[in-house]
């Protein structure tokens, strides 16, 4: 029998939000980090959030871009909750609304089996025009990605996990009989089966 595991990226497999590390280079963190915070609450829609702080990042290397996403910190239990869930027979899959710059690494790292999540728009000349666009653009991405992958899988909602902290997983977690808020907002709190709060990944395998 087929399972799925969709776990968020930002906050969830990595400790932290991608955008704020990009920010923090051009000295905006602050106001980044504000952006995002109302986005993740549900106070701000997830595309004008988005849209909004990419344009920030305009004039940033693509090369400094890469050199980031290649040491973001892993959460604590991330290889280890990949691992379990795959010997329990699950496809693990990670989705997000930032970045394949990001998410790509890092889930080679981990063995996740496929990541789904939005591109950085670069010049000819590798400088980023703050510009975005993909997969995850709107707050219910995740939701459609998830039933359409369910539906190539085989998988029905009993036999999906799904992990994520803030008001842009709602959507992928209205197609999920196992939903883990972890370290998650209030919103998300609301719709979850289960929260962890503390970090650590590992937490995971005791609800599965």
């Amino acid at each position: 029998m087929s399972k799925l595991a969709v776990f968020d990226f930002d906050s969830t497999l990595m400790d932290g939000e991608t955008i704020d590390f990009f920010a923090d280079v051009l000295g905006f963190k602050e106001e980044v980090v504000a952006i995002t915070e109302r986005a993740m609450e549900g106070e701000l829609d997830f595309y004008a959030s988005l849209v909004e702080r990419v344009a920030l990042l305009k004039g940033l290397p693509q090369s400094k871009i890469e050199e980031i996403c290649k040491n973001l910190p892993m959460m604590p239990g991330a290889q280890e909750v990949v691992s379990g869930l795959k010997e329990r027979g699950y496809t693990v899959v990670c989705f997000s609304g930032g970045f394949r710059d990001a998410t790509k690494p890092a889930c080679e790292k981990l063995g996740i089996d496929a990541d789904f999540s939005n591109f950085l728009h670069a010049d000819d000349e590798g400088i980023l025009t703050g510009a975005v666009g993909g997969e995850m653009m709107y707050s219910q991405a995740k939701g459609d990605m998830i039933v359409r992958l369910q539906a190539l899988l085989g998988v029905d909602r009993k036999d999906t996990l799904v992990v994520g902290d803030g008001a842009n997983d709602l959507s992928m977690f209205a197609y999920a009989d196992t939903r883990v808020a972890f370290c998650g907002k209030p919103i998300l709190k609301e719709a979850a089966t289960h929260c962890v709060d503390v970090k650590d990944l590992t937490e995971i395998l005791k609800i599965v």
